[in-house]
């Protein structure tokens, strides 16, 4: 059984991406920060995503340029490209990349079984479906990779649901970014 994982690069005041949906020009991991995400990612099995995260996601197959940009970038799209995917979408007609699997919408029983015969972690990446997680008890862990910039609004990393948690990691980079690992409590 996998734990069921939301983790997500983070402006300093919550949000994944600012009010105009940008992120890229803060959002980078630098070498040392893409190489803790790779040795975190080597253990998840499957990726939960919406169309949004998927459509962003795929070029760690369909893009040489982005996967060979660096060696840390090129063991992350092997590590993505190892793993299942399944992609919640009511738009999408097809996915183009392997071991993708497309779903019209959430369902909270089957992500559990997913979860139950993972045979590595299961992530659940985009705010917008890791809500549906949070929400319906299924998140264990929250990984925040926070980003030393605030954006002043935007997507925000958590949707309003009352989560009790415990710090169990912590990491400083070089970049100024801080990754807080933290398990989700139950009651």
């Amino acid at each position: 059984m996998g734990s069921l994982i939301y983790s997500m690069i983070v402006s300093l005041d919550g949000y994944v991406a600012d009010s105009d949906g940008e992120f890229a020009s803060w959002a980078q991991p630098d070498e040392q920060v893409l190489a803790t995400i790779n040795d975190e990612t080597t253990f998840a099995s499957t990726y939960l995503m919406g169309r949004r995260m998927y459509e962003m996601m795929s070029v760690w197959e369909t893009d040489p340029e982005v996967i060979e940009q660096s060696p840390e970038s090129t063991r992350f799209a092997e590590v993505w490209q190892q793993a299942e995917k399944i992609v919640y979408s009511r738009t999408l007609k097809s996915v183009h990349t392997s071991r993708t699997q497309l779903r019209s919408h959430f369902d909270p029983d089957e992500v559990a079984q997913i979860k139950a015969e993972a045979s590595g972690n299961v992530t659940i990446d985009g705010p917008t479906l890791a809500a549906e997680g949070i929400r319906h008890g299924l998140v264990d862990r929250i990984d925040v990779l926070l980003c030393p910039v605030t954006t002043g609004g935007g997507l925000r990393f958590l949707p309003d649901h009352r989560l009790n948690l415990a710090l169990r990691h912590e990491q400083k980079f070089d970049n100024g970014m801080v990754q807080l690992r933290y398990e989700v409590l139950t009651g």
